[in-house]
C-alpha cells in the first residue's frame, strides 16, 4: 500500500523535526511547517493526503486553517493536535472537517494507527474508483449491476484475481449470477481476445462428458467417424468455464487433475497427449467440501481448483442492489419487446425487494420481464408480480406441498426397493436421470434399511 504524503504544521521546531523524522522512517513523504502563512503556500504546491495540524500557531488558529486546508481540497484528512485537549476543542475541530484529533504529548501508536486507517480508507475509495472506471462501459448487458458492500467486495476480487492466471471456483446458489462472473473474469484478463469456452457439466450425459472435454480420435468407438477437439483444446490459450464442477464423476476428476497438473489433454483413443494453456474457472451451487468427506469429489483437485474462491452471495443477502436490478432490468425488457412502461410503483417495488428469490437474480429477472409484457398500465403493479413473499404460505398450500412431498417420497423409495437398491434401475423406473433421483434422494432424506439414519 503506497504511503500517505504528510504535511506536519507546528510552531514547536523540536516537535516538528521529531515527528517528521518517525514519519519518515515509516515510508512517508513529509514537508514542515511553523505557521500558517508557510502551510498554506506548501499545501497549494503539494498533493498531501494527511495534515497534522496544531491547534495554537503564531499568525493564526489551526480551526480557520483548517477551514482553509478544507476550501482548497475538500478531501485531505486533517488530523488536530493540541496541548488544550478539551471536548469542546475537539468536537469544533471535527464539525469544522477534521478527521481526528491528537493531544500533547502524542501517542505514538495512536498516531500511527490513526494513519493506517486513514490509509486504508484512502486506498478503498482508490480502489473503487479503478473498479468503477473498468466497469463503466462493460458489462451493462452482462447485468453486473449492484450498489451492495457485499458485491463490491466481490467485484474488488474480481479484479484483483482477473489478470492472474489462478484457477477460480465461484460458489453461490443457482441464478446468483456466477456467469456473469467469469465473463467479467475473462475480459478483464490477458486472455480476453482469445476463446472463452463454457461447459455445463450437469446438462452433459456422464457417458459423453469425457469426449465433450477432452475430444476423440477417428475409430475411438464404434460411431467415431472423425477427429473430434474436445473443449480444453477449443479453449487453447482462453479460458474454459466448468460450470457445476461438483457434477463430474470421480474416474473423470483424475483427468481433470491431470490437466491442471500436467497442462496436457489426451483425447480418447489417441496416442500422444496434447500440449493446452488454459485458464480453468469453475462454478457449483454444492458444498464441495460435503463432496469430499463423502469421498465423492477428490480433495486434491478440489484444493487445485480452489487457488482463489468466489463466494457470490444470494440475492437475498444484498437487498440494496434490488432496485438498481428492477431499473436495468425494466430498460432492456421495454427495449426488447418494444414497450414503454415506466417504472413501478411503490407497493410492487416494495413487494420486490422484501422478496426472498430462491432463484436469485435470474428469477427477478424472470419477473421483471413477465411484468413488462403483462401489464395494462404505465407501472407495474403488485397485481403484476406473481411472488409469495417468504412466510405467507396459506395452510392449505402448505398442506398440499407436504401431501406432494410425501407421495414422492414413497414413489422414491418403492421404486429402490423393487430395484434392490440400485440407483439406476430406480431412476430408469421413474423416468429420472441419476442425478435428479441422487438430489431427491437426499432432499427426502432416504436411508436404505440397515445403513444408519
Amino acid at each position: 500500500m503506497d504511503r500517505a504524503r504528510i504535511l506536519i504544521v507546528e510552531d514547536e521546531e523540536t516537535q516538528r523535526t521529531l515527528l517528521g523524522g518517525l514519519l519518515e522512517k515509516e515510508g512517508h513523504a513529509v514537508a514542515a511547517a511553523g505557521n500558517g502563512s508557510g502551510a498554506i503556500d506548501l499545501f497549494k504546491n503539494n498533493p498531501f493526503e494527511i495534515v497534522f495540524l496544531d491547534y495554537r500557531l503564531p499568525d493564526t488558529d489551526g480551526l480557520t486553517l483548517l477551514k482553509t486546508f478544507k476550501e482548497i481540497n475538500p478531501e485531505v484528512d486533517i488530523i488536530m493536535i493540541t496541548a488544550f485537549g478539551t471536548i469542546e476543542n475537539a468536537v469544533e475541530a471535527l464539525k469544522a472537517g477534521a478527521t481526528d484529533y491528537l493531544t500533547k504529548p502524542v501517542d505514538l501508536d495512536d498516531l500511527f494507527f490513526k494513519i493506517k486507517k486513514i490509509e486504508e480508507k484512502a486506498h478503498l475509495i482508490r480502489e473503487n474508483k479503478v473498479l468503477k472506471e473498468t466497469l463503466k462501459d462493460r458489462f451493462k448487458s452482462e447485468n453486473f449491476i449492484y450498489h451492495s458492500d457485499r458485491m463490491h467486495e466481490v467485484a474488488s476480487l474480481v479484479v484483483r484475481v482477473a489478470k492472474t492466471d489462478s484457477t477460480c471456483i465461484i460458489e453461490g446458489e443457482s441464478g446468483a449470477g456466477k456467469e456473469v462472473i467469469v465473463n467479467l473474469l475473462h475480459e478483464l484478463s490477458e486472455r480476453k481476445n482469445r476463446p472463452l469456452i463454457k461447459v455445463n457439466c450437469a446438462a452433459i450425459p456422464e457417458t459423453l462428458l469425457e469426449s465433450e472435454l477432452f475430444g476423440y480420435e477417428k475409430g475411438a468407438f464404434t460411431g467415431a467417424y472423425q477427429r473430434k477437439i474436445g473443449k480444453f483444446e477449443l479453449a487453447n490459450k482462453g479460458t474454459i468455464f466448468l460450470d457445476e464442477i461438483g457434477d463430474i464423476p470421480l474416474p473423470l476428476q483424475s483427468k481433470l487433475l491431470r490437466v491442471i497438473q500436467e497442462k496436457e489433454v489426451e483425447r480418447l483413443g489417441g496416442l500422444h497427449p496434447v500440449k493446452v494453456d488454459v485458464r480453468i474457472i469453475t462454478a457449483t451451487n454444492r458444498n464441495i467440501e460435503e463432496e469430499v468427506k463423502r469421498g465423492a469429489f477428490r480433495e486434491d483437485l478440489y484444493y487445485r481448483l480452489k487457488v482463489v474462491a468466489i463466494p457470490l452471495p444470494p440475492l437475498r443477502e444484498r437487498r440494496e442492489d434490488i432496485p438498481l436490478l428492477i431499473d436495468h432490468f425494466l430498460k432492456r425488457f421495454n427495449d426488447r419487446h418494444n414497450r414503454s412502461v415506466k417504472g413501478v410503483t411503490s407497493e410492487a417495488r416494495d413487494m420486490l425487494i422484501k422478496y426472498d428469490y430462491p432463484g436469485n437474480v435470474r428469477e427477478l429477472e424472470n419477473v421483471i420481464e413477465r411484468a413488462v409484457i403483462l401489464t395494462r398500465g404505465d407501472y407495474i403493479s403488485k397485481e403484476d408480480l406473481p411472488l409469495v413473499p417468504a412466510g405467507t404460505d396459506s395452510a392449505q398450500e402448505k398442506r398440499m406441498k407436504d401431501t406432494v412431498g410425501a407421495l414422492e417420497k414413497r414413489m422414491i423409495t418403492e421404486a429402490l426397493v423393487n430395484a434392490d437398491w440400485v440407483q439406476t434401475k430406480a431412476a430408469s423406473a421413474l423416468g429420472l436421470s441419476e442425478r435428479m433421483l441422487r438430489y431427491k434422494i437426499k432432499k427426502h432424506s432416504i436411508v436404505k434399511p440397515g445403513n444408519g439414519s
